[in-house]
């Protein structure tokens, strides 16, 4: 298991985003060195956890859940496949290009070594929004991309550090749960019976997600 590319966004304008500003950084490219990776603070305030990286929409994006964003290349290359055309690494908006690893498949609070330092927690799965539909430019993107449901995942940092394109990737904590990113995308989008399941997952949910089991439950109680 492999990182293939640790891609940054810039702020770029495009028609298709909500941003007040009307700019995103979604369209990420590779990065050529090292780049450090922190822990950016609260959601609404920190942007994302790699330096030189744009979050442009701080209401939806970004925040120590949501630090980094990390997608498969082998999922890549079969949304390759299915659409007829090259997709380059970081042009779904992920961070992170792996290689051998089932992103999607990891379970919520499995733990991440890249490199010789840096330490990474899976939160949650990813879900898609306007401005991805926009810059992916296929018609019912939203709905094929939940429907797949190979959403990469959302990680917090644990321990800071440098990485780079070739370092390899250790999984050093893998929970017994079983609740993986795909299982928390299907309970909060497609398939909310399955909310109640999240709980097994703790604290290391999206403290999103666990605000939404707790509602969820309440009402079923209720």
């Amino acid at each position: 298991m492999k990182l293939l590319s640790v891609n940054l966004g810039r702020p770029q304008p495009v028609p298709y985003t909500d941003q007040a500003e009307g700019v995103t950084g979604i369209d990420k490219k590779p990065a050529d060195g090292p780049v450090r990776v922190a822990a950016p603070g609260p959601k609404g305030v920190g942007g994302s956890g790699l330096a030189g990286d744009a979050v442009c929409e701080l209401r939806h994006h970004g925040g120590d859940d949501q630090a980094v964003y990390a997608f498969a290349r082998e999922d890549l290359d079969d949304w390759e496949r299915e659409l007829g055309r090259s997709l380059a690494n970081g042009c779904f908006g992920e961070n992170l290009t792996t290689d051998g690893l089932d992103v999607s498949g990891a379970l919520i609070g499995e733990r991440w070594r890249i490199g010789s330092g840096v330490v990474l927690e899976v939160t949650s799965g990813r879900i898609p929004c306007r401005t991805f539909q926009g810059h992916m430019g296929e018609r019912g993107w939203v709905k094929r991309f939940t429907q797949k449901g190979a959403t990469g995942a959302y990680l917090r940092v644990i321990e800071p550090g440098e990485i780079r394109a070739g370092d390899p990737i250790e999984i050093v904590h893998r929970p017994d749960h079983g609740v993986t990113a795909a299982l928390q995308f299907r309970a909060v989008t497609t398939e909310r019976e399955l909310l109640p399941r999240l709980l097994a997952a703790g604290e290391a949910l999206h403290a999103e997600t666990q605000e939404t089991v707790r509602k969820y439950v309440a009402r079923q109680e209720g």
